[in-house]
């Protein structure tokens, strides 16, 4: 469960310029709103749906208000703030709600018993977002993604435009495979409509034939659903994955 400072609800008026977000507040007040999602939105910044900004009182920010969610059209609700997902992640290892690949993993689910969990993990060729280690020394790597695209088919498809930094991890992923040690590609899906998937090789085949690539090789792959109250954020559902395509 990831807890969240008080949400205040308004409309968006437009996102532009990646990270800026014209909103009208309930109160009719005009806010801009830093947008902390550095990918195309596509089918979710949607102006005129309801959102929900958060406020800092740090007086050396130069926006106060930050977007979190939106509720599109169809009802459902969606994180737009990316980084949310690796405490996410890293709340729901903990609870036990993430199956990991043996020797990682207890059997219901979380970390093995006496198991390390290590976050921001760097490496010669690139960072990866956590490092599980046994008490006898093996390793699995986690590189997580949050997938917010939803298109007409009702699939989760990511990423959401084409994403070398993306391609960068799967070839790192690959690299510690190769190496001996386990590698796992974790979807944190921010999108409560979406319950299955998918590479979005309509809009990078890259990433796609490197996901096939990475699978091949020994790489896991799984998806994780969020479940949105007022205030909180719990990721918590299993979701398919459908690689193939």
């Amino acid at each position: 469960m990831h807890l969240l400072d008080s949400l205040v609800p308004g409309r968006l008026i437009a996102r532009y310029k990646r990270f800026l977000a014209d909103i009208e507040l309930d109160d009719g007040t005009l806010i801009t709103a830093h947008c902390p999602n550095t990918g195309s939105m596509r089918h979710v910044a949607l102006a005129g749906c309801r959102v929900w900004v958060s406020k800092s009182n740090n007086p050396k920010r130069k926006l106060a208000w930050t977007w979190e969610r939106i509720e599109l059209p169809n009802g459902a609700l969606v994180s737009v703030h990316t980084g949310r997902a690796n405490a996410l992640v890293k709340e729901a290892l903990r609870a036990g709600r993430i199956a990991l690949p043996e020797p990682f993993g207890a059997p219901g689910g979380g970390l093995a018993v006496k198991s390390t969990l290590s976050a921001e993990v760097k490496l010669d060729d690139a960072r990866l977002d956590f490092m599980v280690e046994t008490e006898e020394g093996e390793r699995l790597y986690i590189e997580v993604k949050q997938v917010t695209l939803q298109e007409d088919d009702g699939i989760g498809y990511f990423p959401d435009s084409v994403s070398q930094r993306g391609q960068k991890h799967l070839k790192t992923l690959m690299t510690r495979v190769r190496q001996g040690e386990a590698a796992m590609l974790l979807f944190c899906v921010a999108h409560e409509g979406i319950e299955c998937v998918r590479p979005a090789r309509h809009l990078d085949p890259v990433y796609a034939d490197l996901l096939q690539c990475a699978i091949s090789q020994g790489v896991t792959v799984a998806a994780y659903g969020c479940h949105f109250s007022v205030n909180r954020i719990t990721l918590e559902r299993p979701l398919l994955v459908e690689s193939g395509l």
